[in-house]
C-alpha cells in the first residue's frame, strides 16, 4: 500500500509522493521556549514522530528539522522578571523540553537550529520582500509584509486576503492594511530587546522564523516547492502557517511545501489545552505519575488528527494496553538462559524474518495517514493470538523468537514495548525501595535455604502487602509491582 496523507491544503487524503526519489524532507514548528512543555507539546511531538517511523520502516530517507523559537515577548518578560538573559531562559527551556521529550520516546530530529542561529538568514528573505515591494518600512523601523498583494493568500486555512474577522492584528494604525504581519520589530527601548542587522536594531516576527530556517536547512533550490511536508499544531494552521506559506511564496517564487499536516488539541475540561488559559498539564507533572512510555501511549492512541480529550482513567488503560506487550515479553524471554538478551542472542543466531502477516498488517494502518487505531486493533489480536499460542506451545522456542521479532517491529514503529520486562514492572520506586526488596528477597532465599518456611512465607506476605509480588525461577527470585 502506498503511503497517503491528510493534506490540510485541500482537506482530504492524499497518496504520498515525494518531491525526489524516496527522500524526505519535512519541516515541524518547534515550541517556544519560555515555559515547560505540556500535553499538547507531547502530543505533536509524538504524532510527527510516529509519522518519520512509518516513513522509515516504509522504505524512505527522511530529513526532519524541528525549530525553537528562542526569542518572543514572552521570553523577553520571563527573562526580566527572573533576573536572567533571554539566552539563559531560552537554553533553561530548551533542556527542560528535550528532557521531556527523551522521556516520552520522541525521537530527536535530524536538525533542531534556533532562530537566533538564523538572523542572517531571516534578513535575507526580508530584504527579498522588500525589494519585490510586498514588504514595506515604517517611519518607526518596522516592516510588515502586505498581504493584499499575495493572492493565493488563505489556500492552506481556507481564510482569505478578505476575511478580515479572523486575522490576528496588532494594532498600529501607519500599517497599509490590518491584515498586514511583522516581519521585523525595531528596537522599541529600555524594556524591549534586540539584534544589530542590516534591517536595524531589532528582531524579527514569529512568522519569517520558520520560512528562513526552512530556507537555510532544509529547502530543495530546483524543486516547485521548498519541502515535502510542513507540520504542527492545529492552533498553527491561521495565522502562522498561512503567513509562513505567503512570505515563502512571495520571497522566493515557489511554494513552502506540498503536503501540509496539523495534528488535533488536547482539551481539558472541554477547552483546548493551553499555557494561555492557564489549564496546561505539564509533561513534567504527568511523569511524577506515569512512565513516559505510559503518557507515549497514551497520547498516541488517539488519531492524529482528532481532538483528544485528557482524562487520567484513559492514562490508566494506556498502562494496562503496555502491560499486556510486556507480559507477552516476558513470557517470550522465559525458557532462554539470561531472559531477554539470551532470546535476543539466540535471535541473532537464527533465520527469524520480520516479514510476517502481523508486520505488514500493522504498517499498512500506519500508511493509511497513521491510522493508529487500526494499527493497535492488529497490535492487540496479535498479543491475543500469541498468548493462545504460548499456552499451547510453551516450549516453542522458534515462536518465541517470532513473537520477540513481531515486538520488536512494534517499538520501531510506534515507539512503544522495547524497554527491559523487569525495569518496566519494577518501576516507579526508589533506589532505596527496591533495595530493600532485594534485601527482603534475600532474608526469604536464607530462610529457605534454612528450611524456616514459616520465616519465609512471611517476608512474601510482607511484601505482598506493599503491592510486591515475587515469581521463583529456575534463575533466581524476580520481583514486579502488582497490577492495579
Amino acid at each position: 500500500m502506498m503511503m497517503k496523507i491528510y493534506d490540510t491544503r485541500v482537506k482530504k487524503k492524499l497518496e504520498f509522493i515525494p518531491l525526489k526519489d524516496k527522500a524526505v524532507r519535512i519541516y515541524v514548528c518547534g515550541p517556544t521556549v519560555y515555559d515547560d512543555a505540556h500535553l499538547g507539546h507531547a502530543r505533536s511531538s509524538i504524532a510527527f514522530d510516529l509519522l518519520c517511523r512509518t516513513l522509515k520502516a516504509s522504505g524512505y530517507d527522511v530529513l526532519f528539522v524541528k525549530n525553537f523559537t528562542d526569542i518572543d515577548d514572552k521570553i523577553i518578560k520571563k527573562a526580566k522578571d527572573s533576573g536572567t538573559s533571554v539566552a539563559e531562559v531560552a537554553e533553561f527551556y530548551i533542556q527542560a523540553y528535550l528532557r521531556d521529550m527523551d522521556a516520552l520516546l520522541v525521537r530527536r530530529p535530524d536538525i533542531m537550529p534556533k532562530a537566533t542561529e538564523n538572523l542572517s538568514a531571516m534578513a535575507a528573505l526580508i530584504t527579498k520582500l522588500l525589494e519585490k515591494d510586498i514588504a514595506y518600512k515604517l517611519p518607526n523601523g518596522d516592516i510588515y509584509l502586505n498581504v493584499p498583494k499575495d493572492v493565493k493568500y488563505g489556500e492552506i486555512s481556507g481564510r482569505g486576503v478578505d476575511d478580515e474577522s479572523q486575522a490576528r492584528i496588532h494594532n498600529d494604525e501607519q500599517k497599509r492594511d490590518v491584515r498586514d504581519f511583522a516581519l521585523w520589530k525595531s528596537y522599541k527601548g529600555a524594556d524591549d530587546f534586540g539584534y544589530e542587522s542590516v534591517l536595524g536594531f531589532g528582531r524579527p516576527g514569529w512568522h519569517i522564523e520558520c520560512s528562513a530556517m526552512i530556507e537555510e536547512v532544509l529547502a530543495y533550490q530546483d524543486k516547485e516547492f521548498a519541502i515535502d511536508i510542513h507540520g504542527g499544531g492545529a492552533d498553527l494552521l491561521f495565522p502562522h502557517h498561512e503567513n509562513e506559506a505567503c512570505q515563502s511564496r512571495c520571497a522566493t517564487g515557489r511554494e513552502l511545501a506540498k503536503y501540509w499536516m496539523h495534528n488535533g488539541f488536547v482539551n481539558i475540561d472541554g477547552q483546548k489545552m493551553s499555557k494561555s488559559l492557564g489549564n496546561s498539564f505539564y509533561i513534567k507533572d504527568a511523569l511524577k505519575q506515569y512512565s513516559g512510555e505510559v503518557v507515549r501511549n497514551y497520547l498516541l492512541g488517539t488519531h492524529y488528527r482528532a481532538v483528544l480529550h485528557f482524562n487520567e482513567e484513559d492514562l490508566l488503560l494506556a498502562k494496562k494496553r503496555l502491560d499486556k506487550i510486556y507480559r507477552l515479553k516476558q513470557r517470550v524471554a522465559s525458557g532462554f538462559g539470561g531472559g531477554l538478551s539470551g532470546a535476543r542472542a539466540a535471535m541473532q543466531g537464527s533465520n527469524i524474518a520480520l516479514e510476517c502477516k502481523f508486520c505488514d498488517e500493522v504498517l499498512e494502518s500506519m500508511r493509511d495517514d497513521l491510522n493508529i487505531s487500526k494499527a493497535l486493533s492488529v497490535l492487540e489480536d496479535m498479543i491475543h493470538s500469541a498468548n493462545t499460542s504460548l499456552d499451547s506451545t510453551p516450549k516453542d522456542k522458534e515462536l518465541k523468537l517470532r513473537i520477540l521479532a513481531s515486538l520488536d517491529f512494534v517499538w520501531e514503529l510506534l515507539g512503544i514495548g522495547g524497554g527491559d520486562c523487569v525495569e518496566y514492572f519494577q518501576q516507579g520506586l526508589t533506589k532505596e525501595q527496591k533495595a530493600h526488596i532485594q534485601e527482603q528477597i534475600d532474608k526469604r532465599a536464607q530462610a529457605k535455604k534454612a528450611r524456616d518456611f514459616a520465616r519465609a512465607d512471611a517476608i512474601r506476605a510482607e511484601l505482598e502487602s506493599m503491592g510486591i509480588v515475587l515469581s521463583d525461577t529456575s534463575e533466581g527470585t524476580i520481583w514486579e509491582r502488582a497490577l492495579e
